[in-house]
């Protein structure tokens, strides 16, 4: 069960050029839709930049609301392979962003520093107090650092693509820093 203040700040959060998740039809008893399966309230916390855009939750909004992700994403990819290398399910976790806003579109739109402070501020660094968090990507680990919220791992996001970032060598990044947070 999430916290119903932090579903509160999540909701009371605007910000001019954004889509809120009531917009998109996915407003819920979650701070992300990643909490419909990725929300235990003991399990390490997955940080990741943002959820998606306006224009792919209303595209994908039946197994949104099912599920609260798109499972062939590479992002989705990399963590479920993680978690299986760890013997975890999502339940086993918690998964929150940096930015609780859509950009109207395009899930990897920039989103300026000022703008990703201002939710962090207001929203995940509530979801974040006392809990092991690992931040995915340099996004995520920005925010916390420039907000002194302590990050105990970073890893590169799920999503990063260049030489050598394939789908198993993030999956193992990833499942190395959840093992590490785990002892």
């Amino acid at each position: 069960m999430i916290d119903a203040e932090l579903i509160a700040l999540r909701r009371a959060f605007r910000l001019d050029s954004y889509c809120t998740l009531a917009d998109v039809g996915m407003d819920g008893d979650y701070v992300s839709p990643l909490q419909i399966a990725s929300n235990s309230p003991a399990g390490p916390v997955l940080l990741a930049y943002n959820w998606l855009d306006a224009a792919s939750a209303r595209k994908h909004h039946e197994v949104l609301r099912e599920r609260g992700y798109l499972p062939g994403i590479l992002f989705n990819k990399v963590v479920d392979r993680a978690l299986a290398a760890c013997g975890l399910t999502r339940a086993d976790v918690y998964m929150t962003q940096a930015f609780h806003l859509l950009p109207p579109v395009g899930r990897s739109s920039t989103i300026p520093a000022k703008h990703l402070d201002a939710s962090f501020n207001a929203i995940t660094r509530h979801e974040l107090k006392g809990r092991k968090v690992i931040a995915m990507g340099a996004d995520a680990a920005g925010a916390c650092k420039r907000n002194g919220v302590p990050a105990d791992r970073v890893v590169d996001h799920p999503s990063a693509r260049g030489p050598g970032r394939t789908v198993e060598s993030k999956a193992r990044e990833l499942a190395s820093a959840i093992q590490a947070v785990l002892r």
